[in-house]
């Protein structure tokens, strides 16, 4: 069956793309378009032809299924069906509603006209994937809406509501109701005119288009120096101004080209496909019933808890939150109003919002009134006797069939089951701080954990907004157990010469969003603190730093209390430097008897990234992580990892895993810290013997 119908509406040819969910330009759709045209073209009792999607989309763009396949160039390929309705000499109108982005707006840009239906999205994304639009989009869009709109759209790869774009040109008409009709009614009223017009044919309008693309470099150069697409697409559409539309198109395609090669597209290539692929779950089919979420609950109102609560608040889930005392039930919602009320400030949020989405949070000081949600999530203090407490309590109140999810971050999630009598009720639902922001949700998937109960929560997480990554039980999960051996490595090159800020400097130079002593004075050096003292404890055999121990015996807890591992003055969050941190760490090596050397910012930024890498190979042998993939996942929405870096694992399979293990030989070499730290895990030394990576340098 063809992914394009055809219909013969009073001389309208209604041509339908017809390939779920967003129908995306694969070659089978290409072909069916194609065939369709030229049906059309050859019927005399055709005068015009209209161009339309099916189901929830006008179209996606390119068919992901094919990325990087030989279907995605197969003939006809994109540009051989823009010529061909470009070329027609009948008119093909575009009937626009809901999505049209990528290739599927280039399609359009092809159509004599264009209608579109209200609140329909569009936009030329390809810049998000390190890209820039590859079948004239560069050269049509400016010459459609002017230079301004088209640069604004291509460089940030936003989407655009149809009803400001019939302003700017790019639509004929709006429509309102039904979009077929509509557009047929104005196919037919076009059908006789001639000559057909071509948005190739226009000029790019702007008063002063050189001193407008100069400002794009320079803004450019200030907010996008890590990435080339977005330099890379202000180039072509200079071209758009400048030369010919074909040789426009010929320099748009180099551009292109040289783009799909470098390292950061193929990272942000990776991490598309890697988000996509985690909520997948090789064991759970996508067809596995899940569970009703219509009333949650939240156990804690602190600031974990009040953001979590956001969270359902946002998604339009009515959540209820328990405290045990009063006065931190108000402080609690008290945050929460204020964090939204911060949002309405920025424009984010109206104040029908905001009281829409506080209505939907109701605070509570009884178990008793929780007990009909069809989820709750423990948020309190990270203490297996306060979550062994809650958990007997849930198991007491909460209906049959409710989930019971503990948003620990380091617990065995197993234990915490056993506490109940539903073992297979209970998931790991690891949320990050702040809740309310942060993309990144670990599930944490017990060893009795229904599947039903995976699907839900894996569901949960797509309404939320958020990436879901399902991790197995281990001390850490998959995030804090490989951040574990980050910081170890940062606390050792303290000990062997560097200092705080060039730790940070070095590795927010690398890409990093914030240095790990910068993050740790932001989160609370406490926080650390009290999870070493159990390692003390629980892994005696393992080596430690101690330097940090005796920040916080100092009282230097971070931003909170004004001194950290950098200080602070009172209403600023600017990092000090302080001398007092530099004296601790010069008495901390004479008193342990090393002599401090110089250190480079390579041998830091590698010595951290491989220390991820080994520990997440570890985890993927383990069983504890699905795929690689995954980790990158992990690592981009929770911890700060450089997007166009890919991800641990994608930034190891771009240096080669035969280097890696090199340079952790090397490393190896070093007399300080644990000996034996840099034996590459299993997998790791494998893949390297064998030539292979972790992800496949092809995505």
């Amino acid at each position: 069956m063809s992914q394009v119908s055809y219909a013969v509406q009073d001389g309208v040819a209604v041509l339908t793309l017809d390939n779920p969910p967003v129908n995306g330009l694969g070659h089978e759709l290409r072909t069916g378009l194609v065939a369709g045209l030229d049906r059309a073209l050859g019927d005399p009792a055709v005068r015009a032809v209209v161009l339309t999607g099916a189901g929830k989309a006008f179209s996606g763009g390119a068919d992901i299924k094919e990325f990087d396949s030989p279907r995605a160039l197969a003939e006809p390929n994109l540009h051989t069906v823009i010529r061909a309705v470009e070329q027609s000499p009948k008119p093909v109108v575009a009937a626009i509603h809901a999505v049209c982005m990528g290739g599927g707006l280039e399609l359009a840009l092809a159509c004599h006209y264009r209608v579109a239906a209200p609140g329909a999205q569009v936009a030329l994304p390809e810049v998000k994937l390190g890209l820039l639009p590859g079948a004239g989009g560069t050269q049509r869009l400016p010459r459609a809406v002017g230079l301004e709109t088209a640069l604004n759209m291509i460089v940030s790869g936003a989407p655009v509501p149809s009803e400001k774009l019939v302003k700017a040109g790019l639509f004929d008409e709006l429509v309102e109701g039904d979009l077929v009709a509509g557009a047929t009614a104005f196919a037919r009223k076009v059908a006789g005119k001639r000559p057909l017009p071509l948005v190739r044919d226009r000029k790019v309008e702007h008063r002063s288009a050189q001193g407008f693309i100069g400002f794009a470099r320079n803004t450019a150069a200030a907010v996008a120096k890590d990435y080339p697409a977005p330099h890379r697409c202000i180039d072509a559409i200079e071209a758009a101004v400048e030369k010919p539309f074909e040789e426009g198109l010929r320099v748009e395609r180099e551009l292109f080209l040289q783009l799909m090669f470098t390292p950061e597209s193929r990272a942000l290539r990776h991490a598309f496909f890697a988000e996509r692929a985690a909520s997948k779950i090789p064991d759970v089919p996508e067809d596995t019933p899940t569970r009703p979420i219509k009333l949650a609950a939240v156990i804690g109102a602190g600031t974990m808890g009040g953001g979590i609560a956001m969270n359902f608040a946002n998604a339009g889930i009515p959540v209820k939150v328990l405290e045990v005392k009063e006065e931190a039930l108000q402080k609690g919602i008290g945050v929460v109003r204020k964090n939204y009320e911060g949002s309405a400030k920025k424009g984010k949020l109206t104040a029908e919002q905001v009281q829409e989405r506080m209505g939907r949070i109701q605070p509570t000081l009884d178990y008793a009134a929780i007990g009909d949600a069809d989820i709750v999530v423990e948020a309190v203090f990270e203490d297996m006797a306060v979550k062994e407490q809650v958990f007997k309590k849930l198991d007491q109140v909460m209906k049959p069939g409710a989930i019971l999810a503990t948003n620990t971050s380091t617990l065995d999630v197993n234990a915490i089951a056993g506490f109940t009598r539903r073992p297979q009720d209970v998931v790991g639902t690891h949320f990050f701080s702040p809740a309310n922001v942060m993309k990144l949700l670990e599930i944490v998937r017990g060893a009795r954990t229904g599947k039903d109960v995976l699907a839900t929560v894996m569901g949960l997480s797509k309404k939320m907004k958020k990436t879901g990554v399902v991790s197995g039980v281990c001390d850490g999960f998959i995030g804090n157990r490989m951040l574990e051996q980050y910081l170890r490595q940062c606390l050792w090159l303290l000990e062997e010469g560097a200092l705080p800020q060039q730790v940070d400097r070095a590795l927010e130079k690398f890409g990093w969003v914030m240095g790990p002593f910068r993050v740790s004075d932001l989160a609370g050096n406490d926080v650390g603190w009290y999870i070493r003292k159990r390692r003390y404890v629980e892994r005696p055999d393992v080596k430690y730093s101690r330097i940090a121990d005796q920040i916080c015996e100092q009282g230097r807890f971070g931003q909170k209390t004004g001194a950290g591992w950098y200080r602070y003055e009172t209403g600023k969050r600017d990092a000090l430097p302080d001398p007092a941190v530099e004296a601790t760490i010069v008495a901390y090596r004479q008193k342990i008897g090393i002599a401090p050397r110089e250190i480079s910012d390579d041998e830091i930024v590698h010595r951290c990234a491989w220390a991820l890498v080994n520990e997440a190979a570890q985890l993927l042998e383990e069983g504890i992580a699905q795929r690689a993939s995954d980790i990158d996942m992990v690592y981009l929405t929770g911890y700060g990892f450089p997007v166009y870096r890919g991800g641990p694992m994608r930034y190891a399979d771009e240096v080669g895993l035969y280097n890696v293990v090199r340079a952790m030989k090397r490393f190896g070499e070093n007399p300080h810290g644990d000996p034996g730290f840099w034996k590459p895990a299993p997998l790791l030394a494998r893949l390297a013997a064998e030539g292979k990576s972790f992800t496949g340098k092809g995505e």
